[in-house]
């Protein structure tokens, strides 16, 4: 793995060696390994809950439980027979909004990690729901904001003050450009992705994992120097998300989900590229290298 320094820390396997993932004994079931709920989709996009929920189990979350509208819940269930699938009321849109918000905030509760926004559409409709499930996430749960869960403006103040740190938001650059519009803080075009994260960091008060950096509030900052152009592909970013979600259902605090997450997502797209080719393969084949490259870390 190459190593790039500029801007943050290089995130390296040694690193990461010396940075473990919450310990797994042997005799451990599954909810020794958390609980990971993911809430979004819409009745055209159910495949987003889909592939970021099965990251969360390759990431190695316990137990996952996907919420999505009730059009798709069916095909979900069978197409994802490890999780368990809440069919939630649509709006005529055929997205989730505040018809959802009572079952969403249920499920969120008792939670170990919760991912919201991946497939969502409409903001106004998602920000009933995420402002709701916000609400309601327990003291040690952690929270990742991915999509439309993450530009529909459900992230206020109070919410960011409730949630402590807790929050991982998890933006592409069209998202980014978004929130950093949404905050005053003049369009993206003009900042290299280092310090749009650590700006996104400060805004959001949140951690924030864009492209191959992540940043916190304090100042933190890392870079991963792995991956490739074939990322960039549909899908990709609901892998990412997923992946830190599972993460933090293991127990990983939100900086060590979002690192590793960031890591075990470009790792994966390497050794892809190097068996497929650097372009054209698949987000839902990023999957099945995630268990590879965490224990090649020796986690």
């Amino acid at each position: 793995m190459s190593e790039h320094t500029v801007g943050g820390r290089s995130v390296t396997s040694a690193l990461l060696r010396e940075w473990p993932l919450p310990e797994v004994s042997e005799g451990d079931g599954k909810h020794a390994r958390g609980d990971v709920v993911v809430i979004g989709g819409a009745a055209d996009t159910p495949g987003a809950v889909l592939l970021a929920g099965l990251a969360a189990l390759r990431a190695g979350a316990g137990r996952l439980t996907i919420a999505t509208v009730a059009e798709t819940a069916t095909a979900l269930a069978v197409a994802v027979p490890e999780a368990a699938v809440t069919a939630l009321p649509a709006t005529a849109d055929g997205t989730l909004g505040a018809e959802a918000v009572e079952q969403a905030r249920e499920l969120a509760e008792g939670a170990d990690a919760v991912l919201v926004g991946p497939g969502m559409r409409g903001a106004d409709d998602a920000r009933e729901l995420v402002a709701g499930v916000l609400a309601a996430v327990a003291p040690g749960t952690t929270v990742v904001l991915d999509a439309m869960g993450l530009t529909c403006g459900a992230l206020d103040a109070a919410a960011r003050d409730r949630l402590g740190g807790r929050v991982i938001a998890t933006p592409n650059s069209k998202e980014a450009k978004v929130l950093l519009d949404q905050a005053g803080s003049g369009a993206g075009e003009d900042r290299d992705r280092g310090e749009t994260a650590e700006t996104l960091a400060r805004v959001l008060g949140s951690v924030v994992a864009f492209d191959s950096h992540v940043a916190n509030p304090a100042g933190k900052h890392w870079v991963d120097g792995a991956g490739n152009s074939g990322l960039g592909t549909s899908g990709s970013g609901d892998v990412l998300a997923g992946a830190i979600a599972g993460l933090a259902a293991r127990g990983a605090t939100p900086e060590q989900a979002a690192v590793w997450g960031v890591h075990l997502h470009a790792a994966a797209g390497e050794r892809l590229a190097a068996r497929i080719g650097r372009l054209g393969y698949l987000a839902r084949e990023l999957l099945d290298e995630l268990p590879a490259v965490v224990t090649e870390l020796g986690s």
